[in-house]
């Protein structure tokens, strides 16, 4: 189901669609994503860690009342990818809306890309050799420690959604915060000598870069330090 915020049909323009999907299980330590790493060498998130997930393909693409409808066929295209990436069949009534993400000017291939949230259906996982080359199964905190220790390439929006269900205690719990916090991040990129600084709007220097070190409200990822920091406020 599109969520306020994240408009439901459309396309963005200069953006391709893309989906991928945050697969959780229940442990007694506390819930558990899957995670895949990419192969290294060329494609996307070259060497990273992320969900399973892809761009959205022909056949992908859905139709209401004549008109294009991007969320449903992202929907499409994350069932499809999970099913092709881990062999996972995951019902189309399990995909829970939890964001909806547009890059920074600067990415090289710009996807517009949904992110869901399901509970992870019961079978072994077999990777496809052409699109991953290992998965694990880690609490979100876990995987945010092995990156602050430079042992796990993670790409921003993937560190983000981890952060973000990281202090859940089910995956319940996170299916139902998924649905009622999803939102769309149209990210702006403040790149200096110094690293990257990723900026959504609500933060004071979303449209002014001159505005980065003032007092104000924030709503960022600094990837100028180790570890990065997530920063979410409504004022100074």
């Amino acid at each position: 189901m599109a969520r306020e915020g994240i408009p439901p049909t459309g396309e963005t323009p200069g953006y391709r669609v893309a989906a991928t999907v945050l697969l959780l299980r229940d442990t007694d330590e506390g819930p558990e994503v899957l995670l895949l790493q990419r192969p290294r060498g060329g494609g996307s998130f070259s060497g990273a860690w992320v969900f399973p997930g892809g761009a959205v393909d022909p056949e992908d693409r859905a139709f209401t009342t004549g008109e294009l409808d991007e969320e449903a066929s992202a929907r499409r295209a994350a069932l499809r990818e999970v099913r092709e990436e881990t062999s996972l069949e995951v019902s189309p009534d399990a995909l829970v809306s939890a964001a909806c993400w547009l890059p920074p000017s600067i990415a090289p291939k710009p996807y517009r890309t949904w992110f869901y949230a399901a509970r992870a259906p019961e079978g072994n996982i077999v990777l496809s050799p052409h699109e991953a080359v290992a998965h694990e199964w880690l609490r979100p905190a876990e995987a945010l420690h092995r990156h602050a220790e430079g042992t796990f390439e993670l790409v921003p929006p993937t560190w983000v959604m981890l952060h973000r269900i990281a202090s859940d205690a089910t995956v319940e719990a996170t299916l139902v915060r998924a649905a009622a916090d999803a939102e769309q991040f149209d990210t702006h990129a403040n790149v200096s000598a110094a690293g990257l600084v990723f900026l959504w709007p609500g933060d004071i220097a979303y449209d002014d870069d001159a505005l980065l070190e003032t007092e104000g409200a924030r709503h960022r990822l600094d990837a100028r330090v180790t570890p990065w920091v997530y920063t979410r406020t409504t004022d100074g």
